[in-house]
This record gives structure tokens, sequence and C-alpha cells, in this order.
């Protein structure tokens, strides 16, 4: 072999490869998640719109929650419901709710809230044993005759 000697593998890889890399609970786990109460708004009298206490229990049984802190909590996510909120009151026009829709949509990128954003962060949802299984599945569908022990010029003949 011409050349140096290559370096040994745990010195070859890049360090900063998979920084936030993380595999998430089957949403069947995370659906046992509790879901922890959203704060009281400003005025007494105002109320959580009810489409906005539906999207934060769907992300507190979300498998993304598993990997959120409780200074993301009140730093970020209540921020988001906030911003939840004002989108769904009427009387906006529609430049402010673009404008909201767009800072929502920024700030839930740091949360994992969509896949891209998922697959920004480089986190996978676990899907348990129904996956494994659907791929060894494929694997088997796709095996060659010759692996399977049988002839392959058995196709070229005519019965």
């Amino acid at each position: 072999m011409r050349g140096r000697k290559p370096k040994p593998p745990g010195l070859r890889q890049r360090r900063n490869r998979e920084t936030t890399a993380a595999t998430l609970p089957t949403p069947k786990e995370a659906a046992k998640r509790k879901v922890p109460p959203l704060p009281p708004l400003s005025e007494p009298t105002e109320i959580w719109h009810p489409r906005v206490v539906e999207w934060w229990q769907s992300v507190w049984r979300s498998p993304m929650a598993s990997e959120y802190l409780p200074s993301d909590v009140r730093g970020g996510l209540y921020a988001l419901a906030l911003l939840c909120q004002r989108l769904w009151k009427t009387g906006l026009s529609v430049r402010e709710q673009v404008a909201l829709f767009q800072a929502f949509e920024r700030g839930g990128q740091n949360f994992g809230l969509s896949p891209m954003d998922r697959r920004r962060l480089q986190w996978q949802i676990d899907q348990g044993e129904s996956a494994d299984e659907r791929t060894q599945k494929r694997r088997k569908a796709r095996q060659l005759p010759a692996e399977t022990g049988q002839d392959p010029r058995e196709v070229l003949k005519v019965s």
C-alpha cells in the first residue's frame, strides 16, 4: 500500500456531525405523558382559545416533548402559546395574520414541531418493533432467487 498510514477510525470522524441527535420515544409512549397546564393569561377575564389548548396538548403528547427542559417551556413554549392565541383572535388583517404565523413557525423550529425541524435537529422518532418488521418484510420480498435457493433460470423455462 502506498502513501501514509490511515488515521484510526475514531480520529477520522467529524466531531460536529451529530451534536443534537436523539431518538425520541414512540408516539404511543409519548401519548401517556402528563400535560402541564397553560399559564394564566394576563387579563383575568380572558381564557385560552380551544384550538390553543388542543395545540398545547398535542405538543406535550408528542415524542418531541421528551427533549424539552423547564427553561424551554418557560422561555419558548409559553411564548408560542401566546402567539397561537393571538393567531386565533378575530379581527386581524391578513398582513397581521401572516406576520404572526411566520413568527409562530420560526419559534416552532426550535422545538422540532415539523418534520423538517426534526430533521434539522437530527431527532428520530422511535418506530418500535413494527418498523423493524416492515423492513424485514421488504428485504425478504427483494431477495434474489439465488439467495432463496431457487435456480434463477427457472423463470426462462416454458411450460
